[in-house]
């Protein structure tokens, strides 16, 4: 009888948990993007492979290597006519040393929410940021491009207004890693993916930057929650830079842009 009654006590306990997250992840979320107020992001860096390339490239750093991301979104806002001047502004965390827990293989829900709550509690213990609390964290784990050709998915969350993106320790690659970081930012924020994911290849007509363009293809430029500009029916570019790349009309409503 006591065993039955604390476990009781434990769920109820879990679900109070569970629901103030809840609440404040909904809270935090529209205060967020009410688009009223500059939002504050923070890059924390991470050396995802532990290499001396890598190390050389994070000492490197300043916040000036993101300032694509600031431009895309003041361009952007102001097509859209967004009220607010400056969206988001980024600055630049220490590095730290904690890798973030890997997502679950497979689609098991409760795998996902498990995960989930503790990247957010990961992401809470390593914020090093000494200036004002970050709207969105996003960790950046880089890796040497001359060891590690291809990198795993990056991914932005909702729900905490978490990333976490794999880039590449390089100067080279500084502008397709800005354009991930800014995909995975919008995550954040409410936008959804607007490509097939078994191909890659971006949706018609929501993953097209000029859906009326005749002809249709080559498309000039990547919708941003697409990633790649669709050059024919079979194949797709992804792009260099943020300079390639537009918040379609769908990612704009998404983001209450529209």
């Amino acid at each position: 009888m006591a065993s039955e009654t604390f476990r009781k006590i434990r769920i109820l306990i879990l679900l109070l948990i569970l629901l103030f997250v809840a609440m404040q992840t909904w809270l935090t979320h529209m205060r967020s993007t009410d688009w009223q107020q500059t939002l504050w992001v923070v890059v924390y860096p991470i050396n995802g492979d532990g290499s001396l390339v890598t190390a050389r490239y994070i000492d490197a750093l300043d916040e000036q290597t993101f300032d694509d991301i600031e431009e895309f979104f003041v361009t952007e806002g102001e097509r859209y006519g967004l009220g607010i001047h400056e969206p988001l502004t980024i600055k630049l965390a220490p590095q730290i040393s904690s890798q973030p827990p890997m997502p679950p293989q497979g689609g098991n829900m409760l795998d996902v929410v498990a995960w989930s709550l503790k990247l957010r509690y990961w992401s809470w213990k390593n914020d090093n940021y000494t200036g004002p609390a970050p709207d969105i964290q996003m960790f950046v784990k880089y890796f040497d491009p001359s060891v590690n050709r291809r990198l795993g998915h990056s991914l932005g969350l909702k729900k905490g207004m978490v990333g976490v993106v794999n880039a590449f320790a390089s100067r080279q690659y500084a502008g397709s890693n800005n354009f991930v970081i800014a995909h995975e930012l919008l995550h954040t924020v409410g936008a959804s993916d607007k490509y097939d994911p078994e191909t890659n290849l971006p949706l018609y007509p929501v993953g097209f930057a000029d859906p009326d363009r005749q002809p249709l293809y080559p498309q000039r430029k990547a919708e941003v929650m697409a990633g790649r500009i669709p050059l024919s029916q079979s194949k797709a570019l992804t792009p260099r830079s943020l300079r390639s790349v537009v918040i379609g009309v769908a990612t704009a409503t998404e983001i209450l842009w529209e």
